[in-house]
């Protein structure tokens, strides 16, 4: 891929280009493909990809070993981007969701089957899908469609203008600091984002008071590619099938119980998450190194400001209750490339323009706040165990294990529909 090379002249450290994406992980990436695979962006816009981290095409190792579960509609996009096939031999297909609350009658099972799908959704290393967006980029370099690329660099300073924002890169991996100039910034640069932060755009957050505990563990019996999502009067416990066999584990406690339990040897780990599990699947077997990080919902006060859009965490950080995390940031890039995609179509040049930004607020908005309001009721419902509230979601989770109307709109709601 096209990066500044370490000797360049005056001239060549000012670069123009017509979107500059600030942020290589994952959001950056699928936003650099999902414009690269519009059929007028291309031929008609310059793009930079600013990266802090240093990344290369094949190497995983900025990306750690955790994994996400891709909704059926998300995994139905990347299909329609053509780096579905890239990563799909490392996902794990998820047919049945069990939801149950420990302790009380409340069960639902949500099958695939029930709402003509092959599955509703896949689980799949993070790394997998960065190394099949970056080759899906370095095809595309491949073929005459290269994006700048300005990793192991850090904004030294970044400056809204009326007609541009300009950013500049600190001498890094480029010999001398680079100048760019852009008609749209897409800030992919995550919940600390430093992009939201000059734009002095504002968050909400609110301190959930629980942490997750991240490990893959190895069960006794075959998931059955079964996700498992168990409520515990101490937070819910999610175990989503992996390949080999394997689950993801995101278990949900109060900050000290958190931390006591990730420093546990891992047969102590493995004996006390089979006590709160339960033995769905048998007997936990092993378990990989334990991580952990608090959990909270942050939401962007806008979407979008002068010259720049705000994609992914940047915008939202929500709880991972029901996975919709990624998935949502997902839905962000795909408005977005449509939107940069219409405006090319029409003959505009400045991709930065007042409209588009002004569409994609609205188009976001009712998507995001919905999620946000489904997640946060689940956490306040399912973390509470007053009578009211314990009645209430054990009454729910009944019905829903029917085919019911309730079903069906979180079905879809969580499968991106």
């Amino acid at each position: 891929m096209s990066q500044g090379t370490s000797k360049q002249t005056k001239e060549q450290t000012e670069q123009q280009v017509d979107i500059s994406i600030v942020g290589g992980g994952l959001s950056g990436l699928l936003m650099a493909v999902s414009l690269l695979k519009q059929p007028n962006i291309p031929q008609h816009s310059k793009l930079a990809i600013i990266e802090a981290a240093k990344l290369e095409p094949s190497q995983i190792n900025p990306f750690d070993d955790r994994v996400l579960a891709l909704s059926h509609g998300s995994v139905e996009y990347l299909r329609s981007l053509g780096v579905w096939t890239l990563m799909a031999d490392d996902a794990n297909p998820i047919e049945t969701i069990h939801i149950s609350d420990r302790g009380n009658y409340g069960k639902a099972r949500i099958k695939a089957t029930d709402h003509q799908v092959e599955a509703l959704g896949y689980v799949i290393p993070l790394a997998s899908i960065a190394n099949g967006l970056l080759a899906a980029l370095k095809t595309a370099d491949e073929h005459n469609k290269p994006i700048q690329w300005y990793t192991d660099s850090q904004i030294e300073q970044l400056t809204i203008k009326a007609e541009h924002s300009n950013i500049k890169l600190a001498a890094g991996a480029q010999a001398e600091p680079i100048d760019i100039e852009a008609k749209l910034v897409i800030a992919c640069d995550g919940g600390q984002s430093l992009c939201r932060k000059v734009a002095k755009i504002g968050t909400s957050q609110q301190d959930y008071g629980q942490w997750a505990v991240i490990a893959n563990v190895c069960p006794e019996l075959p998931h059955n590619n079964r996700a498992f999502e168990r409520f515990t009067e101490h937070g819910p416990i999610a175990m989503l099938p992996m390949t080999n066999q394997q689950c993801s584990l995101v278990w949900t406690l109060p900050p000290e119980q958190a931390q006591q339990i990730s420093e546990l040897d891992d047969k102590a780990f493995c004996l006390a998450l089979e006590q709160a599990f339960g033995r769905w699947l048998g007997s936990i077997q092993s378990t990989s190194k334990r991580s952990i990080f608090p959990l909270s919902l942050v939401q962007a006060e806008q979407q979008s400001y002068h010259r720049m859009a705000l994609v992914g965490n940047a915008s939202h950080t929500i709880h991972p209750i029901a996975g919709q995390g990624f998935n949502l940031g997902l839905r962000d890039v795909k408005v977005l490339a449509d939107l940069v995609q219409q405006q090319i179509a029409s003959g505009e040049a400045d991709l930065g323009n007042a409209k588009l930004l002004n569409q994609y607020q609205v188009m976001r908005e009712s998507d995001q706040q919905a999620i946000i309001k489904l997640t946060d009721s689940m956490v306040t419902l399912f973390s509470n165990d007053l009578p009211p509230l314990l009645a209430g979601r054990n009454i729910g989770l009944k019905v829903m294990n029917y085919l019911s109307p309730l079903q069906k709109a979180f079905v879809n709601k969580t499968m991106g529909y």
